[in-house]
């Protein structure tokens, strides 16, 4: 833009700035207001950036502003707002157009913002102004933070970020044509800030604990010096090469030196022996031309073998959307002076600096204190600064803070991030291109981490080794860290990502395989996690495919939590109502896998379908469920939201079912054997020659795995793969590929050893092929017509014509079903016929001839139907057979394990074993049925519970032995159960827990815990459980009961006083013979009660009421005689 065209205003506000005479700046007295005017101008621009390209034009940064802040440094007010303006001038074009602009006008005027601010960086490279800028930018460093004011903190982050602004801006390609060692704007510019010391403050705000706050803004300046360099050129500069080095340069050098002369003796060999003008034509038999003729060739033969139809025809253009990636601007070599001052400088800031400023950035990053797309500059820096000190002399105190699983965690989930991002329906060029740099960013990353736990995994030290051993069991361990590489070789788009991305991958692919295989070998058995749900990355595409759909859908849904104290029977219906939600929200692909998924968690009762259910019963399932009433939980209370809204971000949004199983290394690697992973392997050999020696090694390892170790060269036998080996082997320098053509020349002998037994092999060759293709190709295919369409017979037909006719009106439930034992055919399957009826005509369609099976029905509990099921059970809860009266009651009908588990929901029961039905006795048993019956509940006549009279003289023993203390406590425990369980309503199992010394005593003798037993207190069922509980379904009168058969009788305090000493007033046992008193009467009751149940029991008819008077009167006289020795009998058990 011309300086002429400039606006009126802006000129005046410029010119008022003041002149430069000779090397002196004379600033005019509104000089100040003038800065203030321009920031102001700039604020107010429009579209087209019309002020900044004036500015730029008029040159006003070099002319005018760099000479102010040198010349006039002392005025704090104008250096100030000239820092402000310079910021605003320096900041980057895509900054201030948004994006690359498409259309031609606006995308010139933003290049003319670009060629400005390369000017602009050009003048910076002046050791006078980083000497002013870092002079002020330390004397502001140099106060205290009680002195510092806010001014002073803002303007040394505008200083930050004006080296910043200009250290971004781009090289000039046109311009900066500078072979190596040559020192470029970007090393002027360097070399300028190390000469001021601008380098050493930077290195301060790093490692001072009280600038952490500029820690962001240090990392991005530090990763803008070393745009241009790599660690390795910096390790090596100033050092002599090693002889390592210096044989890979000569082992390239001569590769370069075999290819050319390679060349040149083919050139010779192609140059014919006569002259141009009598070359000859010559008919090349059996290629035909564009009509029936054979093609006439007018050249020289030694120019045949580079023959091709395609000659002379017009290239045909390629869309933008199926072009390549370009690959981003190589590196260049710096001066040998800047290259040296940023190998101390890298020294310096590893020793000192790196450890901390990279927990400070990671910790901003975490939580979210930094802007977007901020991580960029951490990724860089940890790639770069742990490949430095790798080739410097390992030491692993010095990358500490990045080297560590937390570090793996944060690069993956950045990984995938990025993926998504580029998946996204933006279909800006800019962006796609950013999201490539990013991802290629974090990979180069994840990359360097694992080469330093190679490099720690070698290291001498024992306790380094072992620390890297603790991050590789890490890492192999997860799946998310085992599975990464494999899905983004699958997922490789070359019209995405570019061939330097690939490269990457497929080194670093390399390496952690390599690394895995070590690891296993000295390992019989390797543990590692895997996933019901396989995390992909490919969350944000939208469609996809209905046959992959169908193999992954239930990868992808959890419907059921283990580590939830939800119930079974909640979870269910939770999982029904996810479907239904998805449904409405037109997720169709995740409503089907959730409902795959719940199918396998839940297979009983047919709820979800059966297991062999087709696609199209699936289909009506999902519209019955989209149609349902279902129960849903009440909405939040408004007090509550915010509190779950807190623990939704401590936790994960998805809950993903892991286990653990038997690592093998070679299952694993069978993973690679797929066409998708095949691909980008091979689109990387095809630039075998400019490959790297590694590159290429690495290439031919992974085919060499997939070719020899799984015994899958067939995937290999594909006629692109075969033309790239063609021309590996015909290349002049061959030979400085060996490992590459041994390796063709194996595949290749293998093809042709196939083909000589399989005739259809060079038809393969136009495909690509499965496991399963490249297994039949070597190992023969299926049988012919082994899939054909079954064909029917005229006669056939008409026999199914004629039994279809009498069986359709005889309302059969399955008339397919009665149809096929009915034909001559017994071998056609239902399909079969289905089919055939529907081809005939005789039905329209498959669906009704749909077979009905069991639990493609919603199957949920309404109220009503919970109601019923509580009253049903507090009326057979007393019965010897509980679940099956509940199942002949019930009015809908359902299995006995569904019944179950709804009881154990409700909490009506706390363990199946509640529910078995209970054996009844031989009541003419001898011996056993007389214990049996003293230790039985007996029925009141208000339907309360009470406990037998036996018990009272087995309960001497107790307070003889000084135990009444426990008693007590079980007796307390018995009545605060009952109270609560009346208050609340609520029927819970109460575990009874013993606080003090006596009573854990107590609970752990054996005849304690018989006495547990028989007043209905549950034992630990497994080794989850602690202590015993009182089960839910004692009531309260039942636990009252059980409380006062605990209170000791008359006798059993006399028999104290006989063998003891009397008991002191006030004592536990004084209070109990007050409380004997009270409940004597109910406990005659009890005992009558259970005579009559006895006299119940008896048989009508028995064999001693027929033997005569005298044996029953014999047999009632002995009866207390026995009675009282099954007494003692009771009473020496628990002694014992």
């Amino acid at each position: 833009m011309d300086l002429y065209v400039m606006n009126c205003e802006l000129l005046a506000t410029c010119s008022a700035l003041g002149y430069l005479e000779g090397d002196t700046y004379h600033k005019e007295p509104d000089c100040l207001e003038s800065v203030k005017d321009l920031i102001r101008y700039l604020r107010h621009e429009d579209d087209t950036r019309d002020t900044r390209q004036q500015l730029g034009a008029g040159q006003i940064l070099q002319n005018d502003l760099l000479p102010i802040i040198t010349q006039h440094s002392q005025d704090k007010s104008l250096f100030d707002a000239c820092i402000r303006l310079m910021v605003n001038l320096t900041q980057p074009a895509l900054l201030c157009f948004g994006k690359v602009p498409d259309d031609p006008t606006v995308r010139h005027h933003f290049l003319e913002v670009v060629s400005y601010l390369q000017a602009y960086k050009e003048a910076f490279a002046n050791e006078k102004v980083f000497g002013v800028l870092s002079e002020t930018l330390y004397t502001l460093l140099q106060l205290d933070w009680e002195q510092r004011q806010e001014e002073d903190n803002l303007l040394i982050e505008r200083i930050l970020l004006l080296v910043r602004n200009v250290l971004h801006v781009p090289a000039d390609p046109y311009e900066e044509k500078n072979v190596d060692d040559d020192a470029s704007v970007h090393d002027k510019l360097l070399w300028a800030i190390h000469m001021s010391g601008l380098d050493d403050l930077i290195k301060f705000l790093a490692s001072a604990q009280s600038e952490q706050q500029w820690s962001m803004h240090v990392l991005e300046v530090i990763s803008l010096m070393f745009r241009d360099q790599t660690p390795e050129l910096l390790v090596s500069a100033g050092q002599a090469r090693s002889a390592q080095e210096k044989q890979r340069d000569a082992q390239e050098l001569e590769a370069l030196r075999q290819k050319e002369q390679a060349e040149k003796r083919s050139r010779t060999l192609q140059r014919g022996t006569r002259h141009s003008r009598f070359g000859g034509s010559y008919v090349v038999q059996g290629l035909k031309s564009i009509g029936e003729k054979d093609v006439i060739y007018h050249r020289g033969l030694h120019n045949f073998k580079n023959y091709t139809h395609d000659e002379g025809k017009a290239v045909r253009r390629v869309p933008k959307r199926k072009l390549h990636a370009r690959d981003s601007e190589g590196k260049r070599r710096s001066a040998l002076n800047v290259r040296l001052f940023l190998r101390e400088f890298c020294m310096d800031f590893l020793e000192n600096c790196y450890n901390r400023l990279m927990y400070l950035v990671k910790e901003g990053l975490i939580r979210e204190q930094a802007q977007q797309h901020d991580e960029t500059y951490y990724l860089w820096a940890l790639s770069f600064f742990m490949a430095f000190n790798r080739g410097n002399g390992f030491r692993a105190d010095l990358v500490s803070e990045t080297m560590s699983i937390r570090a793996f965690h944060f690069i993956e989930r950045n990984i995938t991030n990025y993926y998504e991002m580029m998946l996204t329906d933006r279909k800006e060029p800019t962006w796609r291109m950013a999201c490539t740099f990013l991802m290629h960013l974090a990979l180069k990353a994840y990359q360097e981490l694992l080469l330093t736990v190679n490099e720690m995994d070698r290291s001498r030290d024992e306790d380094i080794r072992q620390s890297a051993n603790v991050i590789k069991s890490n890492i192999f361990y997860l799946m998310e860290y085992r599975e990464i590489f494999l899905t983004l070789l699958r997922k490789f788009d070359e019209t995405k990502q570019p061939r330097t991305f690939l490269r990457d991958l497929v080194e670093s692919t390399h390496l952690f395989l390599r690394m895995l295989e070590r690891f296993c070998k000295g390992r019989n058995n390797l543990v590692v996690q895997v996933s019901l749900t396989l995390y992909s990355l490919s969350r944000g595409v939208k469609g996809i495919n209905a046959t992959l759909l169908s193999e992954a859908l239930t990868e992808g849904a959890v419907p059921f939590d283990a580590a939830s104290e939800t119930p079974l029977e909640e979870q269910r219906t939770e999982a029904m109502v996810r479907v239904q939600d998805t449904l409405l929200n037109r997720l169709g692909p995740e409503a089907l896998g959730l409902l795959r998924a719940a199918r396998e968690v839940w297979p009983e009762g047919d709820v979800f379908g059966s297991a062999d259910v087709e696609p199209e019963e699936e289909l009506e399932l999902l519209k019955q469920i989209l149609i349902a009433n279902l129960p849903r939980p009440p909405p939040p209370e408004p007090g509550m939201e915010e509190e779950d809204g807190e623990l939704e971000e401590e936790e994960e949004l998805e809950s993903v079912r892991v286990s653990e199983t038997e690592f093998n290394f070679l299952d694993f690697i069978k993973r690679f054997a797929n066409p998708n992973v095949v691909r980008p392997y091979l689109l990387l050999l095809r630039s075998y020659s400019q490959n790297s020696p590694h590159t290429n090694h690495c290439i031919t390892r992974m085919l060499h795995r997939l070719a020899v170790d799984l015994k899958m060269d067939a995937l290999l036998f594909q006629l692109s793969v075969f033309c790239l080996f063609n021309k590996i082997l015909g290349d002049p320098a061959a030979t400085a590929y060996k490992e590459l053509v041994t390796f063709a020349k194996f595949v290749l002998n293998r093809f042709f050893a196939l083909a000589a037994k399989n005739n259809k092999a060079f038809v393969e060759l136009l495909f690509w092929k499965s496991v399963g293709a490249a297994r039949e190709m070597t190992e023969g295919y299926s049988k012919e017509g082994s899939n054909k369409k079954a064909k029917w017979t005229p006669e056939e037909e008409d026999e199914l014509r004629t039994l279809y006719e009498e069986h359709r009106d005889s309302e059969v439930p399955d008339i397919v079903e009665t149809l096929l034992p009915l034909l001559s055919n017994t071998t056609r399957t239902r399909r079969q016929v289905v089919a055939q009826l529907v081809a005939m005509g005789l039905v329209d369609s498959v669906k009704e001839l749909k077979k009905q099976r069991k639990g493609t029905r919603i199957v949920l509990w309404t109220e009503e139907q919970e109601e019923e099921l509580q009253m049903l059970f507090e009326e057979f809860r007393d019965s010897d057979d509980v679940l099956g009266n509940i199942l002949k009651k019930v009015t809908a009908k359902r299995s006995r394990a569904r019944m179950v588990e709804k009881l154990l929901s409700m909490g009506l029961v706390s363990d199946r074993r509640e529910l078995h039905k209970k054996r009844r006795r031989n009541p003419n048993a001898p011996g056993k049925s007389l214990i049996k019956e003293d230790l039985i509940w007996a029925r009141r006549p208000h339907n309360s519970w009470c406990w037998s009279t036996v018990d009272k003289w087995s309960l001497k023993l107790y307070f003889v032995t000084g135990m009444s203390g426990p008693l007590l406590w079980l007796q307390n425990c018995l009545n605060r159960t009952a109270d609560h369980r009346e208050e609340e309503g609520l029927f819970q199992p109460v575990p009874i827990v013993p606080l003090t010394e006596e009573n854990e005593d107590a609970m752990e003798k054996k005849s304690f815990q018989r006495l547990l037993r028989k007043i209905g207190v549950r034992a630990p069922a497994d080794e989850q459980e602690s202590f015993w509980r009182i089960p839910a379904q004692m009531r309260p009168s039942q636990l009252r009961g059980a409380a006062e058969v605990l209170s000791p009788s008359q006798d059993a305090l006399a028999a104290g006083t006989e063998e003891s000493e009397q008991p002191t007033p006030g004592s536990p046992i004084q209070e109990q013979q007050q409380g004997e008193a009270d409940s004597h009467e109910q406990r005659t009751q009890a005992l009558r009660a259970l005579l009559l149940a006895r006299k119940m029991k008896q048989p009508s008819t028995s064999a001693e009421h027929t033997d005569g008077g005298a044996d029953s009167d014999r047999e009632a006289h002995s009866a207390p005689a026995k009675r009282k020795r099954q007494r003692v009998l009771i009473d020496d058990d628990e002694d014992d």
